[in-house]
């Protein structure tokens, strides 16, 4: 276990120039879904898109410090939890909203939003959680991140196909529902193709020492869709608005923290792992909680 900390995985600069390119795909197909008019509604009546942004970048990272207290993994293990949960939501979390019966609409928005958020919010999560745990903070002073540089790789790599895809969506809608169904099984499956050779790449070090971060992981995942089922329960949002809100927090952007491991950390191992093995569970436990919750109708009105 103690040479996970020491282990590089192999990435070339090619490959996390494709994944980039990759994630851009990805997010144009969330943001054709959305126009200016869905924001607008959001802060109109913006508490469950409130909710699910303090679950995503306040709870659960809070909860992520006290797992890595509890269970003092090695430190490059620790620090890719701590990376994970300062990440915004995955895009698969959209898909999944639906497939559970969710409000979709509020999974894209909470996507959106938070991957915005995520030029300011992540940097300072991963630096602030990081620091409060002296093995990762030892990590952290090795390592040089100009928040600068990661602005500007979420932007190319996030915002501005967001933009786009708004754009497209309010002013050629007709271009939109043409491409959009096509264009979201396209994105995802080249998503999923990537990390496959990714991990056929490395495939005897994630063998190695994925079972030393599965039950981590696992238990992490479990955590994060419990952060935000109960933060979209106290805030007494609708059952259709909390299903979006747990998918949301327990769904997170695994490859937004590749592209970061690999671009700032040198593609450390545990790191690295982490994120590759959070990229493969949370699809199964998302897609499991979403056949289990589609069987029922949610109800579209809080409780009274």
């Amino acid at each position: 276990m103690t040479g996970i900390d020491d282990i590089v995985l192999n990435f070339s600069p090619g490959s996390l120039t494709v994944l980039n390119a990759v994630l851009a795909i990805v997010m144009f197909s969330v943001a054709i879904d959305l126009r200016p008019s869905d924001f607008h509604r959001l802060m109109q009546a913006p508490k469950p898109l409130i909710t699910g942004l303090i679950s995503q970048f306040v709870v659960l990272p809070a909860l992520t410090y006290c797992l890595v207290l509890l269970t003092q993994p090695r430190p490059s293990i620790a620090l890719g939890l701590i990376l994970i949960a300062a990440c915004p939501g995955g895009n698969i979390s959209n898909f999944i909203t639906h497939r559970a019966g969710g409000n979709a609409a509020l999974s894209v928005s909470l996507t959106a939003f938070a991957t915005v958020a995520t030029v300011f919010v992540t940097p300072f999560n991963i630096a602030f959680w990081g620091s409060l745990y002296a093995p990762t903070r030892e990590i952290l002073q090795r390592t040089e991140i100009d928040p600068l540089s990661v602005a500007i790789t979420v932007g190319f790599m996030l915002i501005l196909p967001l933009v786009l895809g708004v754009t497209l969506n309010s002013r050629r809608p007709d271009i939109a529902a043409r491409i959009r169904p096509m264009l979201q099984w396209i994105s995802f499956g080249i998503f999923i193709a990537f990390v496959l050779l990714a991990l056929a790449a490395n495939w005897t070090f994630f063998l190695q020492y994925a079972g030393a971060v599965a039950v981590l992981v696992i238990l992490h995942n479990a955590i994060a869709l419990a952060a935000g089922y109960g933060c979209a329960t106290l805030a007494g949002v609708s059952s259709f608005d909390r299903r979006a809100i747990t998918i949301e927090t327990g769904i997170q952007n695994s490859g937004l923290g590749l592209v970061l491991i690999f671009g700032f950390f040198g593609g450390l191992g545990g790191m690295a792992v982490v994120a590759a093995f959070w990229g493969i569970w949370h699809a199964i436990s998302g897609l499991a909680l979403a056949a289990l919750l589609g069987r029922t109708e949610a109800a579209r009105c809080p409780a009274s």
